[in-house]
């Protein structure tokens, strides 16, 4: 019963949108057309699980997207430089073209102690403070995963450290990319149109509608079980995890075709239900993940 993408020429369509891109943006840029930008990459209140997501990309690989589409500047996992030498090196590019990508939450609690990018000059650079100053010349702004799009798990109840997304601090659009992790699909094919058209089609809440237009239900594998009333009554059944909690139904994201771990599997492909981790107010409004109480009696 389950429906296979490489039956719909649509789905294998998009499956294909980021290579696509990313096969222009290297002749633009091979041809002088297009001029390569900048790029930081913040860490914020969070647990760096999207920037580990898209060293985990294979279309193109981590390395392609940051030596050939863009020049990575700052990430404070990754680069050499520590201390106030990393500070200075993210403090160079203010005055270039780039791109800024969050990641976590703004932590605005206390005036920004609870969390900071580092120290200059003696000073702490809270989280409110950074995210104004380079939100500010960025040629965009593109929140990566559920924290920087909208609090995620950061701002989850009772959030004593008054952690918020990004767009509650800074006062222009920006780039909504809600996962928990963002697929590195999600991320590098909004970069690629960024480099050749600029800002994306976008959805009511700023979501790119190439990769959040449908929602898991409306692609799931196990549709078909939905539409004829079959359901799990516990996790292992290879039917509709409907009545197990799953939040297919209400998730924008196309990880029924696309999946994860460059193609290989999604959740309810093994045997788990959607919990909802691309959908806003993630995981307070998408929990509890399982329940067995629409299950009792069948």
């Amino acid at each position: 019963m389950e429906h296979s993408v490489d039956s719909c020429p649509l789905l294998n369509v998009r499956l294909n949108t980021v290579n696509s891109f990313v096969n222009q943006v290297n002749k633009g840029l091979s041809d002088g057309k297009i001029n390569k930008k900048n790029l930081i990459w913040l860490e914020l209140n969070g647990c760096s699980g999207n920037i580990i997501s898209l060293l985990n990309g294979g279309n193109p690989g981590f390395g392609y997207l940051i030596t050939d589409m863009v020049n990575l500047y700052y990430n404070n996992s990754l680069m050499a430089a520590e201390g106030e030498q990393a500070i200075d090196q993210l403090l160079s590019i203010i005055n270039t073209n780039y791109i800024l990508a969050v990641e976590g939450a703004v932590s605005a609690g206390e005036n920004g102690a609870f969390h900071n990018i580092g120290r200059w000059r003696g000073n702490l650079l809270t989280d409110p403070q950074v995210i104004k100053l380079f939100a500010e010349k960025a040629s965009h702004v593109i929140a990566v995963g559920a924290c920087a799009v909208h609090g995620g798990f950061s701002a989850a109840r009772p959030n004593p450290t008054g952690c918020a997304g990004v767009e509650s601090f800074i006062d222009r659009k920006v780039i909504n990319l809600p996962g928990c992790p963002c697929h590195p699909d999600w991320f590098t094919g909004t970069l690629a149109y960024i480099l050749l058209y600029g800002e994306p089609p976008l959805d009511s809440r700023n979501r790119p509608m190439m990769f959040y237009s449908a929602t898991v239900h409306d692609r799931c594998t196990r549709r078909a079980f939905f539409d004829q009333g079959v359901f799990a009554t516990s996790l292992g059944e290879k039917t509709c995890m409907f009545k197990l909690g799953c939040r297919g139904p209400v998730t924008p994201a196309d990880c029924p075709y696309r999946k994860w771990n460059q193609y290989v599997n999604w959740p309810v492909e093994d045997d788990s239900p959607c919990i909802g981790c691309a959908q806003f107010g993630f995981p307070d409004a998408m929990e509890p993940f399982i329940t067995y109480e629409n299950t009792q009696g069948e």
